[in-house]
């Protein structure tokens, strides 16, 4: 079944019952299920490297495989996989924090792909009680785009595509007042409609992240959502509140579902940071970890708390 048979047969279940949430919870099962046979399937074979590799600057052949990216079982709009990697905590004795870093949200923000590729690596060297998941291209049809594109296939705009609240009236307002109808800003018909954003929005759902990063480009600002003091820098890189958009991944995790959520710009789109740069970043965001976020419990304490009856 094609994307647009799937929506087709959603919209008489948006109809009858409730809404549009009917819908994305149908596109969800389906897109859980790996059920987009679509015109990517012919990248089944592919490996993340081999599709990935050829538009992700300062990122050597080597480092992407030892990445070890996966297929998530997600497909875009145009059926590319959607691949992604989970790092456990090497001491299963402590309740790990869960922490979420996803970049290419915009396609043409290539160095926010390397970045989170980069990290991979740091990740596997860190000595935390923390599990990591990363999505390292979240838009690859925008990033596989003869000329990369900010907007998925379907030209939405993924990073205004979330169910913030009052969207239907705030999202397209915005867009055509603000933004005086920028193609590259679209926020598409309706909330969670692409599958990208879907697919982000159920993995905040079910992995329930106590962190969110977020890495783009090229503003060359930190910018930050939701509960807990921010960090003040990241590397070079120093905090300057850029505001809250409907539909963004910002105000959604940090606003809505107070999750905090850091939101990284790179200073620049193509051209990656030097490596002492990267490691920086790095460590001064495990550096805010350790100071800000709550420190993990024992796994048998956490047991015995979660089983404890609630006081009268």
């Amino acid at each position: 079944m094609t994307m647009l048979a799937l929506s087709l047969a959603l919209k008489p279940l948006h109809l009858r019952r409730a809404g549009w949430r009917a819908g994305v919870a149908a596109l969800a099962a389906a897109l859980c299920s790996g059920a987009w046979a679509t015109q990517g399937a012919s990248q089944e074979g592919v490996s993340a490297c081999a599709l990935l590799l050829q538009r992700l600057p300062g990122v050597r052949a080597e480092q992407c495989e030892a990445a070890r990216l996966t297929p998530s079982g997600a497909r875009s709009r145009l059926g590319t996989a959607l691949y992604w990697r989970d790092i456990l905590p090497q001491r299963p004795d402590i309740e790990p924090l869960r922490v979420l870093v996803v970049g290419a949200i915009h396609g043409d923000e290539l160095t926010s792909g390397s970045l989170a590729l980069r990290w991979i690596g740091l990740a596997e060297q860190t000595q935390r009680p923390v599990h990591w998941r990363f999505i390292p291209v979240l838009n690859p049809d925008g990033l596989l785009a003869k000329k990369p594109s900010r907007t998925n296939a379907h030209g939405v705009d993924l990073n205004r595509n979330f169910n913030t609240p009052g969207w239907k009236l705030d999202a397209p307002r915005y867009w055509r007042e603000r933004t005086r109808k920028d193609p590259r800003r679209w926020p598409g018909p309706e909330p969670l409609s692409e599958p990208e954003s879907l697919f982000l929005h159920t993995q905040m759902e079910a992995f329930n992240p106590h962190l969110v990063v977020s890495i783009h480009a090229p503003y060359g600002v930190l910018d930050f959502d939701g509960p807990h003091e921010p960090p003040q820098r990241l590397g070079r890189l120093r905090l300057d509140r850029v505001g809250v958009f409907p539909g963004s991944l910002g105000h959604y995790g940090g606003v809505q579902q107070n999750m905090p959520v850091v939101t990284i710009e790179l200073e620049h789109a193509l051209d990656m940071p030097r490596d002492a740069e990267v490691r920086a970043m790095w460590s001064d965001l495990l550096r805010w970890m350790d100071t800000r976020l709550y420190r993990p419990a024992p796994v048998e304490a956490a047991k015995i708390k979660s089983n404890r009856s609630p006081a009268p």
